[in-house]
């Protein structure tokens, strides 16, 4: 990909330097408060609708000029504990604008109030919800940032075993697909990743998993058969300890027959998509989602 590498450190240095002055807090209710405060507003031409899916809160963004027959689900990050509507509104808005088509963005339960697996459960039911608003499954793309990137692939996994019809596309931001934590890139890039610390890591997977399998295909779905999934674009910032997890996942799904688009940004930071107010990769990122979208699942001409 061709981008301006001067101007993307400078940018990236200035972003450092903004989170630099507002470090992760420890409690769980603080840190979900600060990572609420770091998102951004909806932009004002992007339509907002409130709805409730089986008493979880959603909410669907149709961008100007959408397409009426095709839908994303969106599954934000946050390790499963962290994440909102709120901290990941702005950023999925313009994923809708650059698909041009409607999102739902779901606001999934969270652990340690609901543990594994909730989230899976919720992610489903929502999936169904639009199946049953008339949409077909070959127009539907699942997305999805860090946890929310697992999630997009474990929803899957349930989905098939329900018996369900499989989206048309799956995107991974910075995905998070093994809940042990066992890629070298916890070890090799761990100096160089300034946003995501080990120690948070193992509070997540201990407060999501509740003394569960980590290796449960839908709690770390790196275990699963993902043979007849759809399209999947992986996207990645070099500097990420979890980077191991998107080689892993792009890696396996090749060898099950997947159509696997894999994508490592250098000098990104984990699912710096959400920054892209202040990155141009960031934007850049979201455009290449966009043409994605539209590529697999048939945008009208």
């Amino acid at each position: 990909m061709r981008t301006n590498a001067a101007r993307n450190a400078a940018e990236m240095e200035a972003l450092l330097a903004y989170l630099e002055t507002r470090p992760w807090p420890d409690g769980v209710n603080e840190a979900r408060a600060h990572y609420d405060a770091l998102g951004t507003p909806i932009a004002p031409d992007i339509g907002i609708e409130q709805v409730s899916i089986e008493g979880v809160n959603a909410q669907v963004l149709t961008p100007p000029d959408s397409d009426a027959d095709r839908a994303l689900l969106y599954l934000h990050g946050g390790g499963y504990v962290f994440g909102s509507l709120k901290s990941h509104a702005g950023m999925v808005a313009e994923v809708a604008r650059a698909a041009r088509c409607r999102v739902l963005q779901l606001d999934y339960r969270r652990a340690p109030e609901h543990p594994f697996p909730a989230a899976v459960e919720d992610a489903v039911t929502a999936y169904q919800w639009l199946l049953r608003r008339g949409l077909t499954p070959e127009r539907i793309t699942i997305a999805g940032d860090s946890a929310g990137g697992g999630l997009v692939l474990a929803m899957l996994v349930a989905c098939r075993s329900q018996g369900l019809p499989l989206a048309g596309a799956a995107v991974c931001l910075s995905p998070w697909v093994d809940l042990e934590a066992t890629g070298e890139s916890y070890r090799t890039r761990e100096s160089v990743d300034p946003l995501v610390q080990r120690k948070v890591v193992n509070q997540v997977i201990r407060l999501y998993l509740n003394g569960q399998d980590p290796r449960a295909p839908t709690a770390s779905p790196i275990h699963a058969d993902l043979t007849g999934f759809p399209p999947l674009l992986v996207q990645v910032g070099e500097r990420e300890i979890l980077f191991s997890d998107s080689e892993a996942l792009a890696k396996k799904a090749r060898a099950h027959g997947v159509d696997v688009t894999f994508e490592e940004w250098p000098g990104m930071v984990h699912v710096w998509h959400l920054h892209y107010p202040r990155l141009s990769s960031g934007r850049e990122a979201i455009e290449r989602i966009g043409r994605f979208v539209i590529e697999k699942t048939g945008a009208r001409k």
